[in-house]
């Protein structure tokens, strides 16, 4: 199942003057597919990444999740679509740092609000317990270490347990050891749950470790997707 898929996606920036950013863009992601988009500091991956998340809807072309076509709805309807489906991992964790481990990785599904708090809080904890941070849950997000925040954005990004996680330099903020880590969670996290991810990024040797791997039988071909500016 095509998990994502973009037809002919043209960007324009206007001002000063025009500019065509991202042009005739396309492809497709399949479910459990991991998909790295990489090019020079701005060449448009953000922008690209802005537009499949479905937050930025100024763009020509045709944008599908899960088959569904995204193009043209409304701005209730796209930000329901991406709290249930999708998860995001940013190079700035944007943790709040007033409220504890726990309570930042719950505020997603509070805002779904398909669960109760109990359930909430019980599948908050099982998602930092996974990352190998539930021993944070009950400190301040301001008072643990850089790595430990982005393994608590992870949580936080899983808590709906979205289709697909994108991430915009999920790395770029961290050391090679921690680097390496994340690198590690996000191919484990595809591996069991079959779920997809698209990660941009500039780093060369993330994007080199995301290749072809084994999965339940068959070999799974992961993509590089570069980018230039036109």
């Amino acid at each position: 199942m095509k998990i994502l898929e973009a037809k002919n996606i043209n960007k324009y920036f206007e001002n000063p003057v025009s500019f065509h950013v991202l042009k005739d863009i396309s492809f497709s992601i399949d479910e459990g597919e991991f998909v790295s988009i990489m090019g020079k500091s701005g060449c448009g991956k953000s922008t690209l990444l802005y537009i499949l998340s479905t937050m930025d809807t100024q763009y020509q072309g045709d944008l599908f999740f899960a088959e569904e076509k995204m193009s043209g709805k409304n701005s209730k309807e796209l930000a329901h679509i991406r709290n249930a489906h999708i998860g995001f991992v940013f190079q700035f964790h944007y943790l709040l740092p007033e409220f504890t481990v726990l309570e930042n990785v719950m505020l997603p599904a509070k805002k779904l609000d398909l669960l109760n708090h109990t359930k909430i809080k019980k599948e908050a904890l099982g998602k930092l317990e996974m990352l190998g941070v539930a021993d944070q849950a009950f400190k301040r997000a301001s008072r643990i270490s850089g790595g430990q925040k982005q393994r608590v954005s992870i949580a936080r990004a899983l808590i709906n347990n979205p289709k697909i996680i994108m991430g915009d330099e999920p790395t770029g903020n961290l050391d090679s050891k921690n680097a390496d880590n994340v690198f590690k969670i996000f191919k484990e996290i595809s591996d069991l749950n079959k779920l997809s991810l698209l990660i941009v990024t500039h780093d060369l040797d993330f994007a080199k470790k995301n290749r072809s791997h084994h999965r339940n039988g068959r070999w799974t071909n992961n993509i590089t997707i570069k980018l230039t500016l036109w």
